[in-house]
């Protein structure tokens, strides 16, 4: 039990830390019109991903904030001892619940790419 409320709290730290580059990010236009436009979204795996083929502009921006991601979440899974894809996941089902907005695009548990609306998005069973 001790174990879970841990990870739990990690999960919500890097949800945070996350977060947090995605609020640097937001600054950027290129990064702000892609996620308008649905050609970004979050992905359960805690990364972002691509709904279309992006432009190499795109492509860097998005592959940049994936590996500080991934770094975050490596950090934080040595620190916690669980494995980087927990920890990824965690945080991936939280950004999908909490940080998509209407309109911005998410992958759903069977991989099809969903525009997020006023309800609640579909997430993993496993999601907490």
């Amino acid at each position: 039990m001790k174990n879970r409320i841990e990870m739990v709290a990690a999960a919500l730290l890097i949800g945070a830390a996350v977060a947090g580059s995605g609020a640097m990010a937001q600054r950027d236009p290129a990064y702000q019109q892609a996620r308008a436009d649905g050609l970004i979204g979050e992905k359960t795996d805690g990364y972002l991903g691509f709904v279309t083929p992006p432009s190499p502009a795109v492509k860097a921006l998005v592959d940049d904030l994936n590996i500080k991601r991934k770094a975050k979440y490596t950090e934080e899974a040595l620190a916690n001892g669980a494995t980087v894809e927990e920890m990824a996941f965690r945080t991936g089902c939280r950004l999908i619940k909490e940080r998509t907005a209407p309109g911005e695009m998410y992958q759903a548990p069977d991989k099809s790419w969903k525009t997020r609306d006023a309800s609640a998005p579909l997430v993993d069973v496993r999601c907490p």
